[in-house]
């Protein structure tokens, strides 16, 4: 009876601390923040159904997109430095958040093997990948020189 109340008490501790985290991070996060779904995908970021040859990408201002899942302890460690670049950067940057649990279809068509993912985006020419976590200063780093062209 004591393993089973142990049990019970931890799991509850854990989704009550994971419910909380979620609930504080939600009402944080900055609006350039966007978690989105197959068809925001297809229509902000790139269609990959209308353009099958290469990739176009739909919108005008930089992004980064994360691929992440709840039950990922990398992603959750990431979304706060995520958070602080959105608050830095402003309406320069977007950064689309795409949940791979849900997101199943969107996770295939990118062949996603390991999480988090992050893809920066420029306006012109073709995005680039990293795969893990990441300190604040190497995305920085890529934002400001990938996406931005500074040195």
């Amino acid at each position: 009876m004591k393993k089973i109340t142990k049990v019970v008490l931890t799991s509850f501790l854990f989704i009550a601390s994971f419910t909380v985290m979620r609930a504080e991070n939600a009402g944080n996060a900055p609006s350039n923040i966007i978690d989105i779904d197959k068809n925001a995908f297809l229509e902000k970021v790139f269609n990959y159904e209308k353009n099958t040859e290469s990739w176009v990408y739909e919108g005008s201002t930089p992004c980064i997109i994360s691929f992440y899942a709840n039950f990922c302890g990398p992603c959750r460690r990431l979304y706060p430095t995520l958070t602080e670049i959105a608050r830095e950067y402003g309406d320069k940057l977007i950064i689309y958040r795409v949940n791979v649990e849900t997101e199943k279809e969107l996770a295939a068509a990118f062949g996603i093997q390991g999480i988090p993912l992050l893809i920066f985006v420029p306006v012109k020419g073709k995005p680039q990948a990293v795969t893990g976590i990441l300190p604040k200063e190497n995305i920085e780093n890529i934002v400001n020189s990938f996406l931005f062209g500074i040195e």
